[in-house]
């Protein structure tokens, strides 16, 4: 190589390039996990409902908010009385004002589940946790009621939210992992629902969080066969690409031009057959 060569920059590495490149994939990995209709269409659609309805309970007036949410409550009694009612409508609201902390619940549990097992694998772990904590959870609340260690009125108590969803997620997203991924993640878990035990001392919270992330443990192995999904695309292809007619046998050579052209006047004459 010439000093000229050199000093044109021929033959050198293009480390300019070679660091936009790597800033290139940091925003290409960051843009592939953002939620977006295409990808997250389960996550996506349920965080507006449940923004809706938590912008609804913020707005209207309270004591029809409270009756909305007593009628969707997935307590003892509703449970014993309207079962599917109160077992589909409970998850779609959130405990509290603010629903900000389950947006980022969503983006960091459902959303990324989804994009790795499709959405209505997504949808059925969600669903599994939310109804097996709901009902396990309650049950052990009849139970204690029936055999007189807790008051009927815990039979009353409000019980809506996602959390189990939420959590049931998290325990299903966790089995996709690396192995050092998935401590962390179950590490992260369960010192979560031991905190929220130990503040709250609450029956229904001490069985259904457990409940709801052993759930998702449970569905590990349905799951990794699904793990890298690929939602369906129409490929067009380029120019390059589209597929290219099949060409004549070599026993079929191409008409001349000349016949080519009695062959289109035979065929304008009415009647003719061939």
């Amino acid at each position: 190589m010439t000093e000229r060569q050199v000093r044109a920059g021929r033959g050198v590495p293009p480390y300019g390039m070679l660091r936009h490149g790597l800033r290139a994939g940091a925003v290409d990995w960051l843009l592939a996990r953002v939620p977006t209709p295409r990808r997250n269409p389960f996550a996506l659609g349920y965080l507006a409902v449940v923004g809706a309805t938590a912008t609804f309970a913020q707005l209207a007036d309270p004591d029809l908010v409270l009756r909305l949410q007593e009628a969707s409550s997935s307590d003892g009694h509703n449970l014993l009385r309207h079962p599917l009612r109160a077992l589909l409508l409970s998850g779609f609201w959130v405990a509290g004002a603010d629903w900000v902390p389950y947006l980022w619940a969503f983006a960091l549990t459902v959303a990324p589940l989804e994009r790795r097992v499709g959405p209505g694998r997504a949808a059925a772990v969600f669903a599994a946790g939310h109804i097996g904590a709901t009902l396990l959870s309650q049950g052990v609340v009849i139970v204690a009621v029936e055999s007189g260690h807790l008051e009927p009125a815990a039979m009353d108590y409000l019980d809506i939210g996602v959390s189990y969803g939420v959590l049931a997620s998290l325990g299903a997203l966790a089995g996709l992992l690396r192995p050092a991924g998935r401590t962390v993640v179950l590490g992260l878990a369960v010192a979560l629902i031991a905190e929220q035990i130990a503040a709250d001392r609450d029956l229904v919270t001490g069985v259904g969080h457990p409940v709801a992330l052993l759930a998702g443990v449970v569905l590990w192995r349905w799951l990794r066969r699904w793990d890298g999904y690929r939602p369906h695309r129409t490929r067009l292809g380029t120019a390059g690409e589209r597929p290219r007619p099949a060409s004549a046998p070599a026993s079929a050579p191409a008409p001349s031009p000349g016949r080519a052209a009695v062959l289109d006047r035979f065929r304008a004459v009415p009647g003719r057959r061939f």
